[in-house]
């Protein structure tokens, strides 16, 4: 087995003793650190457990969230210089601009004290002695302080969805290239018709019209990034209880995106992961119920074009009446240099992202950001404090943003899927392209209520799972979304788990690893059919790939191969070629089973032969998937000292243990692996790469990532027993 049993016993393990004395604290605060890295903090009341998660958090991880924070509030360029001026301008466009009051009360009912309390503890640490790292030491500046605002930053939610940006890359496909073309290479789901509004004009919609936004937000590839979660009743394990799987898959990253906590309290005993600079998990279990989720991939964003008045570029046309655009002047501190003045525009339907002057034209986003409670996860201090199904479907309501299919398992045996976040009601349009601001008839009609999504409680098999796929039941009466992930991982998932009638936690592991392509199974089963002549390129090769057991491990010829030709084949099969690059390998298998195309399997085989020949040599032995499919973790302060890696990693985009990007280099997957056992907590088990430290001088910076890549979990403790068994620090926070 990849898990390695431990024993609760006590053991002889060394011990970090330390003492503080901190302004801020009401009461003794005790952090017991475990032998991975994770604090687990006991305090006598909620106000010391959320001031010690931020003061925890600024020791484990402070440039990373100071640099976040700076990111999320337009503060980067004071400390990176000039070039960050636009993305500091871009941060203040996106921040929250409504009721303060609504915004504090959406997540939780304590928010802002919960808030108040963690920024309080980051700013004890800056203030009070806590140790700058070699990022701050290198790059010439300090950590700034906090306020409980910051924690609200819409800048990286936004990160997470991306359909403002596809509706432009559509637009600009459907001028060039038709509805009927565009409708058959990249198909939506369901499939609809792709026209323009008749009041717009496609030769509006261009990608230089939004360009400084593009650059200035974080970077969103057309592919959707993938998560897996599933859970099994206990119907269907070997425990008698529900077992919980789940994998969010976000950017892999160092320090890591998450990091663990465990949170007690009088009323809190929760423990999961959670974005560092955030009170609170995010996903994980209390001591009655436990969650994951999966992002949904509802459409949450909206362009629209606006015509400008050509006497007055800061007035634009609603409902046939010139209305004044918002107008806010904002002083951007700069490193080096004075201050510049930068304006961030806004109309009824948004802040303003681009601007074509010669047009005529302002580009407004229309998002979910704008509204009450959207800030990214936050949500979770309800969902974490849940105990029962019906506590949970409250907290769901409260989860705006960004959308989420949630898994929930409990003590009792009930297991239950929910989706969150705001769905806009669109009656007149799909969402799929831009739409003209002017005419007043392309207007969101409020939200569904949270009870109108789908939802499940016991179902008869035993079994929930999502994967970014389209999740809606027959005959659901609303559209989420068009643009679901392709069905490969959630198809697999639900064939493996319909294979045995119960399941294990060491089950779930090898399933959560598994890296059977289900693309590369249907591109076999196509060229079983394919008839190479004599002097084909396939003659010799294709006996191997046809016996390749379909898995993209790190060792295998045939992975990288059908990897390298399966990519070649939406230019080869779809004209013209640019578009067909667009094409995504469900819509091309499709197209080959549909009807097959030797001559284009010959040429794209040819030149994948040629590809891995020029990269690796002739010997084919030396054409190994872990050779090209490589995790470069690259630290966000480019000292190259702080970087990990290469790595060789299994998988790929399409395997339930997904890890993809451009060129086949592996830039997104599941950093963060957790595996619940409703029967006994410290069954659970977990992994976090590269560690839960970003700290490059501590030991648990990059101790996991080994362990990661090769599918190697460890204990996820919960009573202290088990915590004190394994505990390597024990920090007395002390008030002064």
């Amino acid at each position: 087995m990849a898990f390695v049993k431990l024993a609760f016993a006590l053991l002889a393990l060394p011990l970090a003793a330390e003492e503080l004395r901190l302004t801020g604290l009401k009461a003794p605060v005790e952090v017991l650190r475990d032998k991975w890295g994770i604090p687990h903090i006991y305090a006598q009341n909620q106000t010391d457990l959320y001031f010690a998660q931020g003061y925890m958090a600024a020791r484990d991880r402070l440039w990373q969230i100071d640099l976040w924070r700076r990111t999320g509030t337009g503060k980067l360029a004071e400390v990176l210089g000039p070039a960050y001026v636009e993305r500091d301008r871009t941060a203040l466009l996106l921040r929250f601009r409504g009721d303060w009051n609504a915004e504090w009360a959406s997540y939780a009912p304590d928010t802002y004290n919960i808030a108040r309390a963690f920024t309080n503890g980051i700013n004890a640490y800056i203030q009070q002695g806590g140790k700058l790292t070699r990022e701050f030491q290198q790059l010439g500046y300090a950590p700034g302080l906090w306020q409980p605002e910051d924690v609200v930053s819409r800048v990286a939610v936004f990160s997470m969805m991306s359909n403002v940006l596809r509706e432009v890359a559509r637009a600009r496909e459907l001028d060039t290239f038709g509805a009927t073309l565009l409708e058959q290479v990249r198909p939506t789901d369901p499939p609809t018709t792709m026209r323009a509004p008749a009041e717009l004009s496609l030769k509006d919609i261009t990608t230089g019209a939004i360009a400084d936004f593009d650059d200035a937000t974080d970077p969103v590839t057309l592919e959707m990034q993938g998560s897996n979660n599933w859970v099994v009743s206990g119907k269907r394990s070997v425990t008698g209880k529900p077992l919980l799987a789940s994998d969010p898959h976000r950017a892999l990253l160092i320090p890591s995106l998450r990091r663990t906590v465990h949170l007690v309290a009088p009323g809190i005993n929760q423990i999961g992961a959670g974005e560092p600079a955030l009170p609170g998990i995010a996903l994980g279990h209390n001591e009655s119920i436990g969650f994951g989720f999966t992002i949904t991939g509802t459409d949450q964003q909206d362009l629209y074009v606006e015509q400008l008045n050509p006497n007055n570029l800061d007035e634009y046309l609603y409902a046939g009446v010139w209305k004044k655009m918002t107008v806010e002047r904002y002083s951007v501190a700069v490193k080096g240099k004075k201050p510049e003045a930068v304006e961030c525009r806004h109309t009824l339907h948004g802040p303003v992202i681009g601007l074509d002057r010669t047009r005529r034209r302002a580009y407004v986003m229309r998002w979910v950001g704008s509204e009450p409670g959207t800030a990214g996860y936050l949500a979770g201090l309800s969902l974490a404090q849940a105990q029962t199904w019906p506590q949970f479907l409250e907290a769901v309501g409260r989860f705006k943003a960004p959308a989420e299919n949630l898994l929930y398992a409990d003590t009792k045996g009930n297991i239950g899927f929910a989706v969150a976040g705001l769905a806009p009601i669109r009656k007149a349009w799909n969402g799929l392209l831009p739409v003209p601001g002017q005419t007043g008839t392309y207007e969101w009609a409020g939200f569904l209520d949270p009870s109108q999504l789908p939802r499940s409680l016991n179902p008869p098999d035993g079994t929930l799972a999502t994967a970014n796929n389209n999740i809606l039941p027959a005959g659901f009466p609303h559209i989420l979304n068009y643009e679901w992930a392709q069905s490969f991982r959630a198809d697999r998932i639900r064939a493996q788990l319909a294979t045995r009638p119960k399941w294990s936690l060491d089950d779930f592991e090898r399933l959560q690893f598994d890296v059977v392509s289900e693309p590369a199974k249907r591109f076999q089963a196509i060229l079983r059919k394919w008839k190479p002549g004599p002097a084909s390129s396939g003659r010799e090769i294709l006996p191997s790939l046809l016996a390749w057991d379909a898995k993209m491990a790190t060792n295998s010829m045939p992975a990288a191969v059908m990897a390298v030709w399966m990519a070649k084949l939406g230019p080869a099969i779809f004209q013209p070629a640019n578009l067909g690059a667009r094409a995504n390998i469900g819509t091309v298998l499709k197209a080959l089973e549909a009807k097959p195309d030797p001559a284009a399997l010959e040429r794209t085989l040819a030149a994948t032969l040629g590809e891995l020949t020029r990269s690796f040599g002739p010997n084919q032995a030396n054409w190994k998937w872990g050779h090209i499919h490589l995790l470069y973790l690259a630290h966000p302060s480019k000292i190259r000292l702080f970087d990990r890696g290469p790595v060789a990693l299994p998988g790929d985009a399409n395997t339930i243990n997904a890890a993809g990007g451009a060129n086949f280099r592996a830039a997104s997957g599941a950093s963060f692996r957790m595996l619940l056992d409703t029967a006994n907590w410290d069954r659970s088990r977990m992994t976090n790469a590269p560690g839960e430290s970003g700290d490059p001088d501590s030991p648990h910076y990059s101790d996991l990532l080994s362990d990661w890549s090769t599918g190697k979990y460890h204990w996820l403790l919960f009573t202290r027993p088990a915590i004190e068994a394994n505990t390597i620090e024990r920090i007395q926070l002390q008030p002064k």
